[in-house]
């Protein structure tokens, strides 16, 4: 081999090794998202919106020059496989913050493993109320179950004036802290709770429940699911002739939901963190970006994934350091503008931020209405 060649293939090797070399100097972040099975669809959603967002402050130089790594595990929605997926995140690939892109089973299972080994964990969407109760490293970007709840309480007794309700509820953490919101301030906005039914979440066949809906002749219904139960539901009420005001949640926040409902989706309105008609431009530059990278409309789960990101991103930043604690007291401090709403944080971890209602009109998700009352949704303390 010539001198020539021997340079060559020396600095072949050389720049094949800095490569290396920075691609193993990056700041490590971890999710667990359901990828597989009945979340899939929400899974895909969070992590494209948390990709997003890390594609987004690489190309701004990452995090004051170190570019970020996600590593992202698929937690099935099950808490079985969460916990293991904790531990390996933190032991194994020695994330310095975690995000949850999955549901309430999972992001509470994991979250006492996060809590217990002091690394920052945020939900990204799920719901129920303990996760933050796990500790002082655990946050939470979207609404806690009872605050939504009590907002479509406000929407239909309030906004609406329909008095009489029906309550369809979900039989898991996500359904029934709905359900509890709701009752808790039905009473103070007129309504009367005329009969509430509950269903699994394998349920598509709704046949009994919309009899007895029927026969109660409510002005309206307020019903927890995701948009795969939701769409039977609502299609199965509409052509039974049901046609008063269906109210759900963030949970019905996917094109998926019209796609399975189809034209009976028309008119049903939901209380969620998305405007897609929001003339912020963080919102409107979301929305954009996202349907650019993943080839289909952004969600509230998308929107999501991509604000917890952007939460323990601009924390890092502010943190200038990788130490766990440093980078737990900037997330508390946040205060930030993203697209679904202005993030700050309670001393429980719970976001306080204003609720949006959309509403189906044409085939899409549109601007309904917005509820700010700050006494009516702020989150538990403790």
């Amino acid at each position: 081999m010539s001198i020539t060649k021997q340079m060559m293939a020396a600095l072949a090797i050389t720049g094949s090794l800095i490569s290396t070399a920075v691609l193993a100097d990056t700041v490590k972040i971890g999710m667990n998202v359901p990828l597989t099975g009945f979340a899939a669809a929400d899974g895909k959603s969070a992590l494209l919106g948390a990709e997003l967002a890390i594609e987004q402050a690489n190309a701004e130089g990452g995090i004051n020059g170190t570019q970020i790594e996600l590593i992202q595990y698929d937690d099935l929605a099950s808490p079985k496989e969460a916990v293991p997926i904790a531990n390996r995140l933190i032991s194994q690939d020695e994330v310095v913050v975690a995000i949850s892109g999955s549901y309430s089973g999972s992001t509470r299972a994991a979250a006492g493993i996060f809590q217990s080994e002091g690394v920052p964990y945020v939900s990204a969407y799920a719901v129920h109320p303990d996760i933050t109760k796990s500790g002082d490293y655990v946050f939470r970007t979207s609404f806690v179950g009872e605050v939504q709840g009590r907002a479509g309480a406000k929407l239909i007794g309030e906004m609406l004036g329909k008095k009489r309700v029906v309550v369809i509820t979900l039989q898991n953490d996500f359904g029934q802290s709905l359900a509890a919101g709701f009752k808790e301030k039905a009473a103070d906005y007129g309504i009367e709770i005329i009969s509430e039914y509950e269903y699994s979440i394998k349920d598509r066949q709704f046949g009994p429940i919309v009899t007895k809906v029927k026969a109660d002749q409510p002005d309206a219904i307020y019903a927890s699911g995701y948009f795969f139960t939701a769409g039977p539901l609502v299609n199965q009420l509409r052509s039974a002739g049901i046609d008063v005001p269906v109210i759900g949640q963030e949970g019905y926040d996917s094109d998926k939901f019209i796609e399975i409902a189809g034209p009976t989706s028309e008119g049903v309105l939901i209380t969620t963190s998305l405007d897609r008609d929001s003339t912020v431009a963080e919102t409107q530059e979301f929305i954009k970006a996202f349907e650019k990278k993943a080839g289909y409309n952004a969600d509230m789960v998308a929107a999501s994934g991509h604000t917890a990101a952007k939460v323990v991103i601009e924390a890092m930043r502010k943190a200038g350091t990788t130490d766990r604690a440093a980078i737990r007291d900037a997330i508390a401090q946040t205060n930030l503008v993203a697209s679904t709403g202005t993030i700050s944080f309670n001393g429980l971890g719970e976001v306080k931020k204003d609720v949006q209602i959309q509403i189906v009109k044409d085939g899409a998700w549109h601007h309904f209405a917005v509820i700010d009352d700050k006494d009516l949704l702020a989150p538990p303390e403790e």
